[in-house]
């Protein structure tokens, strides 16, 4: 409409009738909304009067400066343009077009190098990014020899004074160690030490243990060089592999310095209780019905076509080689799935394989209730120690101040599943106890329990066992001195909620505060 009352040549015809004022005042208008649209996509006029449809470029005079370098030359060169008017930054670095382009120019060198999506993801990654942005045009990237070498040597010194920096976190509240055993594709034994703190984990080294792993005593050696370059007084925790050797290693460590706690890796023990209830012949029998039902599934793509079509499906999770909870997740994701595995085999797809022996197998065991109340008892009594061994497998928070009352709720809970007859709970119950009085029934798992606020000041389910107040003492039996009876003391306080732990706010966030965070 205004191309048309303006009188433009191009998308519509002339109007003959409008008023010449009218007409000039619509011709500015689109003229301004012309210029815009050209600046944004990086176009900049400087028209020499208005309603020129011509940009002209203005030379510069004599005595004036050039527009060759700095900002001005960057944007010229950079958007290819033939004069000197100075884009607005905003049109230059965040027009829709370039921002595309460069999007792609980063996610092209992605694809082509093999890079991992979740790169993207790295703290470093938009400082990098930033970084490169304020060097401007003409910023080289950095070459193979430098990465691999020079910025290699930087980046390790940098590292270093972080855990330089941590130091004086373990000096005032103390740290653990911990040691990850593991065996790499060469088949060397390797030994991951780290050093946990609140303020953080930091990788000390990497040791290949091939020759030593399997004797106690070098392994207590090679334990003792850590604590040392550690500080023996920072070291409150070791934590290692559950096997036999560090077993032994740990207890020499603890003889050694006996302000020193070792206890086995509690997210090893809890995968060992999985093992031990996956191999019971209940289970055994459950998981192999499981398996036949899920191997049916996808190894046929009619079946697996039909379930993927159904709404809201979500794909059944197959055991893992090398998790033995696994195998319960499976069977939860298996349970899960019943209504649209039972609609399968009814329907008239699943007729197709009616001769099929497996077919029918598959069939048999879908319809079959009495399969699908098995596999509901084997997730009620597992889904709590899957909760407790995701919480000692994360890094979101930390785990000890948790680990003995996930383990007595478990219990507790398996018991209330079979109405507390015995009979039918021991076989579950004497595996817990079994793994747990063997490799982690620890006085400082007790004593985190016991100064867990959110347990001890909710005294409906705080467990009121006598090995737990017998941990505490023996973790203070350790302290020398008046400072151990000024312990003993703020321990009363705690527990009696007296002074600062009374307040409403205190009490209040008792939950949801975790230990030590403050």
């Amino acid at each position: 409409m205004k191309q048309h009352l303006a009188g433009t040549i191009g998308n519509t015809f002339s109007c003959n009738k409008v008023d010449p004022e009218v007409r000039l005042k619509i011709k500015r208008s689109l003229d301004s909304n012309a210029k815009k649209s050209k600046e944004k996509k990086g176009v900049f006029d400087d028209s020499s009067s208005e309603g020129d449809d011509i940009p002209t470029q203005k030379v510069p005079s004599k005595g004036k400066r050039k527009a060759s370098n700095g900002i001005e030359a960057f944007c010229q060169k950079d958007l290819k343009v033939t004069h000197s008017s100075q884009p607005s930054i905003r049109a230059c670095m965040q027009n829709k077009e370039r921002w595309k382009e460069t999007d792609l120019a980063i996610a092209l060198w992605f694809y082509d190098a093999c890079i991992p999506f979740n790169a993207c993801n790295s703290p470093y990654f938009q400082g990098a990014i930033d970084k490169i942005a304020n060097m401007g045009l003409g910023y080289k990237h950095l070459s193979f020899h430098a990465l691999r070498v020079n910025l290699l040597s930087d980046a390790k010194m940098h590292v270093k004074l972080i855990i330089d920096s941590m130091r004086k976190t373990w000096e005032d509240t103390g740290c653990t160690i911990m040691a990850d055993g593991w065996t790499d594709i060469r088949q060397r034994s390797l030994i991951n030490f780290l050093v946990y703190c609140p303020k953080g984990i930091s990788f000390v080294k990497s040791v290949d243990a091939s020759d030593i792993s399997s004797t106690a005593e070098e392994l207590c050696k090679l334990f003792c060089e850590i604590v040392e370059w550690v500080g023996p007084r920072n070291v409150v925790h070791m934590v290692t592999d559950n096997g036999a050797n560090y077993k032994a290693a740990g207890g020499k460590l603890a003889e050694k310095y006996p302000l020193i706690f070792w206890s086995p890796c509690a997210a090893h023990c809890v995968n060992l209780i999985f093992k031990d209830v996956g191999e019971l012949e209940t289970v055994q029998s459950l998981a192999i019905l499981a398996s036949k039902v899920t191997v049916f599934v996808y190894n046929h793509k009619v079946t697996l076509t039909w379930l993927r079509k159904r709404k809201g499906w979500r794909e059944i999770i197959r055991p893992g080689a090398t998790r033995f909870a696994t195998t319960f997740i499976a069977l939860q994701s298996l349970h899960a799935h019943k209504g649209d595995l039972q609609g399968l085999v009814l329907s008239g797809e699943f007729k197709k394989y009616s001769k099929v022996q497996r077919a029918k197998e598959v069939k048999q065991i879908v319809l079959d209730e009495k399969f699908w109340d098995n596999c509901l008892v084997i997730v009620k009594i597992m889904t709590p120690l899957i909760r407790l061994l995701r919480l000692c497998d994360t890094d979101e928070k930390p785990s000890l101040a948790y680990i003995y009352e996930g383990m007595h709720r478990a219990r507790l809970g398996i018991m209330n599943i079979f109405k507390n007859k015995k009979r039918l709970y021991t076989p579950y119950t004497d595996i817990i106890d079994r793994r747990w009085d063997l490799m982690l029934t620890k006085d400082l798992h007790a004593t985190a329990y016991y100064l867990n606020p959110a347990f001890q000041y909710d005294q409906s389910s705080y467990c009121k066992k006598p090995e737990i107040m017998r941990g505490v003492l023996n973790v203070l039996d350790k302290v020398e001195g008046e400072e151990g009876l000024a312990i003993l003391d703020e321990l009363r306080i705690f527990r009696e909620r007296e002074k600062g732990f009374s307040r409403p706010k205190a009490i209040a966030c008792c939950k949801t505060t975790r230990p030590g965070k403050y």
